[in-house]
């Protein structure tokens, strides 16, 4: 069996790079995505959804190098468990996991120039997978999981 899913949205912070125990360089961001409608009153509604997510190896040095908090990215990866927590006033809540498999950069030149970031081989494509599958990036233990 296989899942993907496909998300285009804005980061909502800089992406964070470290490096696991076995010294692979992972880094974490969190994307935006929403969709409007017009409501049966006529009144315009807007719902975000906020996704967590986690690139491994070269991809997670040219992602933490190249993004910066408010670019559109297009991910494509597999949703992982979701992490359930009680927030402040006491709500159960959830965050939605995605391991990348893809990331790609969708501001144009002028817009990454506009927002203080360069250009650079990745400017405008895809940071691409280390190899042709992007599964196997990630380590093999369950003590390198970055969350």
């Amino acid at each position: 069996m296989y899942q993907q899913i496909t998300l285009i949205g804005n980061l909502g912070r800089d992406p964070e790079l470290r490096y696991s125990a076995s010294g692979v360089a992972f880094t974490n961001f969190s994307v935006a995505t929403s969709r409007s409608w017009t409501g049966q009153d006529g009144q315009r509604q807007e719902k975000t959804v906020w996704f967590r997510v986690s690139v491994w190896d070269r991809q997670a040095e040219a992602c933490n190098q190249y993004l910066t908090k408010g670019q559109r990215v297009l991910v494509v990866g597999e949703m992982e468990e979701p992490y359930v927590f009680t927030d402040q006033d006491g709500n159960s809540r959830a965050s939605l996991q995605v391991r990348a498999r893809n990331v790609q950069f969708l501001n144009s030149r002028a817009e990454r120039e506009a927002m203080g970031v360069g250009g650079g081989q990745y400017g405008g494509q895809s940071a691409g997978a280390v190899d042709g599958s992007g599964l196997d990036q990630g380590p093999g233990g369950e003590e390198d999981i970055p969350f």
